[in-house]
């Protein structure tokens, strides 16, 4: 388990209580067994049913098992024409390997697709893997940063549990992992496939999640390990079979996910660090989701008279989508990266030598909520770094998404020389795309004894003296002839305006 600092279990806990049934950025993989096409209307009420609110609707969909380009188009149209559906579903190139093939379909509003490439060849012998591992690399609509980026690897290893079958796998995990360390810096992942892995405990999963500190290193996101096949302890990760003889008893679908995407900042697991429920599956620590598995199917087919997840519609429609012998989709919600929104200038104005001159500035969370929702945007977390003559507040302040602007006091001291004055403050934050912003401010120093602001001390300021001399302040107010500020317009302002008479720029 990798380290977690208690802010960010604290982050992560707040964000829970408030995730929308929606996707933020939600992603699936699903092993839809021999798909060569067809199975339109259970595909859409499979992905886009509705019960109780809640609905698989993923924005990134990982499938295994499809048979030809032809197929990926019909799943393509399928998922374009259902209802409810927003219709922007595009496929990844098809690439045509050995055996069956995984694939990868995306919402074109929610990311940019990068490319595709082979992370591991399924060359057909024996000493091989049987099938191609393919990498999809996306970038999250409206970002540019590489902490921004994601590469996604949808995979169907070897199954059975024969040495020679283990063997197979090990080689597949170990090229993923291989790919994956070779990855930018910076660059988050995931894995989503059909493992075949019965335990964790296998050489496969450990070439995946072992080695610590090692690049390329995955992580099980609900912290859930063990011998999963047969066993009750597991009941509500179960994904296969819903309709097999042998029921639902294995967890192998799963979604393992980078360290980067469980570190309680930025683009991360919607989710916190603690293993997944044994006793429901709603469990509200978690976002990830063995879709229609209520956990009352154990060594049966799936339940779908009273499945409490997804109800008898959606239920029936999973089943229907195995065609006799197959899996469960499984998902998890990813949360998006803050976006800084700051006033970009600041005019302080004229500024008499040795008084101060206090402006507000608003900075937001400028987060696209309409896309992601608020719930769906990491909170922005923003500190000031001001130069000498301008002070700014201390400390780090947050900005949740959706919330509005927080202002903040900057207060300029005209310290001389007279004249122009111009320069930044500095806003750093974490958004990937501008992590340090400029706010650029002037102000203009002039002379004490200045009373009309003009940057010169003349007869003009000398008249405002003698027509206010002996007057007296009411609260709140301000005389013209006033220099010294202290609230009565005599001798003292009558000195300073002769003794500076001449000064400007």
């Amino acid at each position: 388990m990798p380290f977690v600092s208690a802010r960010a279990l604290a982050v992560a806990a707040a964000s829970l209580a408030t995730v929308a049934a929606s996707a933020q950025l939600r992603v699936a993989t699903w092993n839809i067994s021999f798909y060569g096409g067809g199975r339109i209307a259970d595909i859409q009420a499979a992905v886009y049913g509705v019960f109780q609110g809640r609905s698989m609707a993923p924005d990134v969909l990982l499938g295994q098992e499809f048979l030809s380009d032809a197929a990926l188009q019909d799943m393509r149209t399928a998922l374009n024409t259902a209802p409810g559906s927003p219709g922007d579903w595009v496929a990844a190139p098809f690439i045509d390997g050995p055996d069956t093939e995984s694939v990868c379909l995306y919402r074109s509003s929610k990311v940019d697709f990068l490319g595709v490439v082979i992370a591991s060849t399924g060359a057909g012998v024996s000493t091989e893997p049987p099938r191609n591992t393919y990498r999809y690399d996306f970038r999250l609509k409206g970002y540019n940063a590489e902490a921004a980026s994601i590469s996604m690897y949808s995979s169907h290893m070897k199954s059975g549990s024969a040495s020679s079958d283990q063997a197979r796998r090990l080689i597949e995990a170990q090229r993923i992992r291989a790919n994956a360390a070779a990855l930018p810096p910076g660059r988050h992942f995931l894995f989503g496939g059909d493992t075949n892995i019965q335990s964790s405990g296998q050489a496969a999963y450990q070439a995946l999640v072992g080695s610590p500190g090692n690049p390329g290193q995955f992580f099980d996101p609900i912290f859930s390990p063990g011998t999963w096949n047969n066993s009750g302890s597991f009941v509500f990760v179960h994904t296969q079979d819903p309709i097999g003889a042998g029921g639902m008893d294995d967890r192998h679908d799963q979604v393992l996910i980078s360290a980067g995407l469980l570190d309680g900042r930025g683009f991360d697991y919607i989710g916190n660090p603690v293993p997944y429920s044994t006793s429901t599956w709603n469990d509200t620590n978690h976002t990830y989701r063995s879709w229609g598995n209520d956990g009352t199917s154990f060594n049966t087919s799936l339940a779908v008279t009273n499945n409490a997840m997804v109800g008898p519609a959606i239920a029936q429609a999973l089943i229907n989508c195995a065609a006799g012998a197959g899996h469960l989709p499984v998902f998890l919600d990813l949360r998006v990266p803050a976006k800084v929104q700051a006033t970009s200038t600041v005019d302080f104005g004229p500024v008499v030598l040795g008084r101060t001159s206090t402006r507000q500035v608003q900075v937001s969370n400028g987060g696209n909520v309409a896309l992601w929702t608020a719930s769906g945007i990491a909170p922005l977390s923003y500190s000031f770094n001001a130069p000498a003559g301008v002070s700014a507040p201390a400390g780090t302040f947050t900005g949740p998404a959706g919330a509005a602007a927080s202002s903040h006091d900057l207060v300029f001291t005209a310290s001389g020389p007279l004249g122009a004055v111009s320069n930044v403050v500095t806003l750093a934050s974490n958004d990937v795309d501008a992590p340090s912003v400029g706010i650029v401010y002037t102000a203009r120093v002039v002379p004490q004894g200045d009373t009309d602001l003009d940057g010169r001390v003349n007869f003009v300021d000398l008249n405002a003296v003698l027509t206010g001399f002996g007057s007296v302040a009411q609260p709140g107010q301000t005389l013209p002839g006033d220099v010294t500020f202290d609230g009565v317009v005599n001798f003292a302002d009558l000195n300073l305006v002769l003794t500076n008479f001449g000064q400007g720029v």
